[in-house]
């Protein structure tokens, strides 16, 4: 792979401070190119923001947009958001990045990108219906998943567990990086309301270096499988 900018200066240390502290690093090195990303992200998120408007104010000829809404978001929502972690990934290893890649993911493991999505939606919603704690737990515990299923092209059961297996030892610090996107989405709102853009870019990038961190130290879990 092409490499726009060496990487290795960087102190990829998994935790939370470091992550934020090496995001901004790797944000401002290809500030140009996730900007684009990020716009088009947006823009393609457009129709799961229209039913999220709909179901707070539903009527009844707004169920073909609601069922639109809800494809769309599993369809197409979803894989690309996938695609746009795996981009910001590629940027925090330098290399280079083009708009076309956040559409890699149709090409690259569509479907299981597809299934993750909607498997790990509906485990950390359950976990949050068991008193909270469990959501939390799921949501730090999976929190790789969109890197493994796009960057290594992983089915969904091995994401899963390889997630699991990789965040262990470090749920503490995922807890800690998502804790600071409130401050960090405020200082957003503080620069008049077009920061919350770059604060967005901004924690993109530090979960794609707490997941290269991890992975850099401790390596990708070789997945086992009971013989047959």
């Amino acid at each position: 792979m092409e490499t726009i900018f060496n990487n290795e200066q960087y102190d990829f240390h998994p935790d939370a401070g470091n992550s934020y502290s090496v995001g901004w690093k790797v944000l401002k090195a290809s500030f140009v190119e996730l900007l684009v990303i990020s716009i088009v992200y947006m823009f393609l998120s457009g129709p799961i923001g229209t039913i999220q408007w709909q179901l707070e104010s539903f009527e009844w000829y707004a169920v073909p947009l609601v069922l639109f809404g809800i494809t769309y978001g599993v369809f197409v929502g979803g894989p690309i958001q996938y695609g746009a972690s795996w981009v910001f990934l590629k940027a925090v290893r330098g290399e280079r990045i083009e708009v076309r890649d956040i559409f890699a993911v149709f090409q690259r493991n569509y479907w299981n990108a597809v299934i993750a999505n909607v498997v790990v939606g509906i485990i950390i919603g359950m976990g949050f219906v068991m008193l909270i704690v469990p959501g939390i737990i799921f949501a730090c515990r999976l929190a790789f998943v969109p890197y493994l299923v796009v960057d290594r092209e992983m089915d969904v059961m091995d994401a899963l567990r390889v997630s699991w297996d990789m965040t262990k030892g470090y749920g503490g610090q995922i807890f800690l990086m998502g804790l600071l996107i409130v401050p960090v989405v405020i200082l957003g709102l503080i620069c008049l309301g077009v920061g919350v853009v770059v604060s967005v870019m901004w924690i993109s990038a530090a979960f794609a270096v707490i997941y290269h961190a991890v992975a850099k130290k401790d390596g990708i879990p070789e997945l086992q499988y009971p013989p047959r």
